[in-house]
């Protein structure tokens, strides 16, 4: 899956059926809850950079931006750099791990950079950092780990 192809499966518009290739059993409302809004700054090859702004319906009652929304960037976001890899598939998560190191209040802009580590027969590993695009500093920090499923020869 080219760069094109990882920008329309992650736009809000797309459906899940654009996405998957299939009509999911279950509808699936919140990976696109926190994916709209998301805008693709660059897709190339092992490397993927999005931003988007903190909005009220991602934060928590206090105005900073919620833990779960980051890991869900992480791990959609994360997946993606193996598509912009060349990889055919985005594989199974095996280990989703988030570093919080500073917060994002309502308003900031938040620029997030995957990176792909390693891809081997059957593992790959991305990282994903999250920084304030104003300042650069970084907010949190992931590592996905994923299992790089083979096709069956069935």
């Amino acid at each position: 899956m080219g760069p094109e192809a990882v920008r329309k499966s992650l736009e809000p518009t797309a459906t899940a059926e654009e996405i998957t290739g299939s009509t999911p059993a279950r509808l699936h409302f919140y990976d696109p809850f926190v994916l709209s809004g998301v805008r693709i700054e660059a897709a190339e090859h092992g490397r993927l950079l999005c931003s988007f702004v903190v909005t009220p319906r991602l934060a928590s009652p206090v105005g900073y931006l919620r833990s779960g929304v980051t890991a869900t960037l992480a791990d959609q976001l994360g997946s993606a750099v193996f598509f912009c890899s060349g990889i055919p598939s985005s594989g199974v998560s095996i280990e989703i791990s988030v570093s919080f190191v500073d917060s994002a209040a309502v308003g900031e802009e938040i620029e997030v950079e995957g990176k792909l580590l390693r891809a081997g027969k059957s593992v790959g590993v991305v990282s994903v950092d999250f920084r304030k695009k104003k300042t650069g500093k970084l907010m949190a920090q992931a590592r996905h780990t994923k299992y790089l499923v083979a096709s069956s020869k069935l």
